[in-house]
């Protein structure tokens, strides 16, 4: 099997597995209990949050365990909107952003709140420009992804954190659930607010991630009970996911300092391939998060090349997973004003570092098979 949808999910680390269980077997205890078993488990999650800072080189107090990307993203959102509405309820973000985002500023768009939806260029970019052109006095939030899910752009988050600071009035949250662990990113002085990551995209568990929040940001708890976790996500803590979490995001930086040069490597070969082919378009531009490679087939539907490779057992995906399943065709695309045979003949391979190159040259002639074999039934 080769698999080629990391965008998605990731395989969890072996270790990832063994420290959930470990965990669980021998920290089963509540942390808000007062007896030793709730004591030992309270230590546990306070020891992975410190470890958790350390990574993003945060301070402590300003990590906040989730239940992954949506969580996080909607938290962020709707937290600051519906803290600081009486300061403002103006919202930027942009056309391309995961669904978690773009429907939470929806949501709150039919409670009373307006969004700017910034557009973007045929690469996926934001203009800086039209971004400091949307800001008002009304504004309170810019939530900006990091990585694309999608084509992997980058966007210049470091650039729109400067912006923020000089409008103390609004507060930034990034989206960094596909850029951890593959595009660096500071966080601490940066003029970013607030950053979501997710575990299982960097091969940890599901149901696990976070959310940084800057110190003195204050946010509208959407989880209201027991005050856990600093009082924004009331509810039992998740103590083994939490560790794993940690266990994730540290093994997926160390894979980084080592494997960036052979990710890259491996998106140049598939690129360098797919580049070769007549009539394909790819739609991910050159300076892209090295894990993601989108491209359209036209003529082609992209469901049935993906079922075609999978009965090769080759795995790959058309778009966002949390909106691959809709039969219509890329948003992300559309945006970037690719035009709509593209958005709808587009393909996404997403590597991570467990990857060989082996692995994309059997690919490419597994590839090469499906697209002859389509070729002929379609006469």
């Amino acid at each position: 099997m080769i698999y080629l949808d990391n965008s998605a999910t990731t395989k969890p680390y072996d270790a990832v597995l063994q420290s959930f269980q470990k965990v669980s077997e021998s920290y089963y205890g509540n942390p808000s209990s007062v007896h030793s078993l709730g004591t030992d488990s309270e230590r546990l999650l306070s020891k992975a949050r410190q470890q958790a800072s350390r990574l993003l080189d945060v301070r402590t107090e300003e990590v906040i365990f989730t239940s992954g990307g949506t969580e996080g993203n909607n938290t962020a959102i709707k937290g600051i909107a519906l803290a600081h509405q009486n300061r403002g309820k103006h919202i930027i973000t942009s056309q391309v952003e995961h669904p978690s985002v773009i429907e939470a500023c929806r949501a709150l768009e039919k409670i009373g709140f307006s969004v700017t939806y910034l557009p973007v260029d045929e690469s996926g970019m934001i203009s800086i420009e039209h971004l400091e052109a949307a800001i008002t006095k009304e504004t309170i939030l810019i939530s900006i992804m990091h990585v694309n899910n999608e084509i992997g752009t980058i966007q210049p988050v470091e650039k729109i954190g400067e912006i923020a600071k000089k409008h103390p009035k609004l507060f930034f949250h990034v989206d960094h659930v596909q850029g951890y662990g593959k595009v660096p990113l500071k966080l601490s002085g940066s003029g970013i607010d607030l950053c979501t990551i997710s575990g299982h995209k960097v091969h940890g568990l599901k149901g696990t991630g976070l959310l940084y929040i800057k110190e003195g940001t204050h946010l509208f708890p959407l989880l209201h009970g027991g005050e856990q976790e600093m009082v924004y996500r009331s509810g039992t803590e998740n103590v083994a996911g939490a560790v794993s979490l940690v266990k994730a995001m540290r093994m997926t930086t160390e894979s980084y300092a080592t494997g960036k040069d052979h990710l890259k490597s491996l998106r140049n070969s598939m690129i360098s391939f797919l580049q070769k082919k007549e009539n394909i378009y790819i739609n991910t531009p050159e300076t892209a998060a090295p894990h993601i490679i989108n491209f359209s087939v036209p003529g082609f539907k992209p469901e049935v090349i993906i079922h075609a490779l999978a009965e090769k057992g080759i795995f790959i995906s058309t778009k966002s997973a949390c909106s691959s399943k809709k039969p219509d065709e890329s948003a992300i695309l559309i945006a970037c004003g690719l035009g709509k045979e593209r958005a709808e003949s587009a393909l996404r391979v997403s590597l991570t570092y467990q990857n060989k190159l082996e692995e994309i040259q059997l690919f490419c002639t597994r590839f090469n098979e499906v697209i002859d074999q389509l070729s002929e039934v379609m006469g």
